[in-house]
């Protein structure tokens, strides 16, 4: 990828020179053209192309964040340590619209109380 960002850069130092060189040109213009139609989107392919670098990255860094503290928690159970964690650590029962709806006396759609 990088060759061609490379050759790209080329192709853009090459046109901001002519633009700087002509009669009609102004080194003004031939720098505009290297911003835009070449540092400007070069930055940003080569910005896109790098996220899933990025992603990985990330989700590497959190997985042994995870690992450390599940290995400094005692909870390390083998090399299954993601069923180790309890998804839901919260106190309540979790209920729907139904609990709601029978306790409060509000009758469900369609429903007569």
């Amino acid at each position: 990828m990088y060759l061609v960002v490379i050759a790209w850069m080329y192709v853009v130092l090459m046109m901001s020179a002519a633009e700087a060189a002509s009669s009609n040109g102004t080194v003004l213009g031939a720098l505009v053209t290297l911003l835009l139609y070449g540092i400007g989107p070069v930055v940003l392919v080569v910005y896109l192309m790098g996220a899933p670098a990025r992603n990985k990255a990330i989700k590497k860094r959190e997985a042994d964040a995870r690992a450390s503290h599940l290995a400094s928690a005692g909870q390390m159970t083998g090399p299954d340590t993601a069923s180790a964690v309890a998804p839901d650590t919260g106190s309540h029962a979790p209920g729907g619209a139904e609990a709601i709806a029978r306790d409060t006396g509000i009758a469900p759609v369609g429903k007569e109380p």
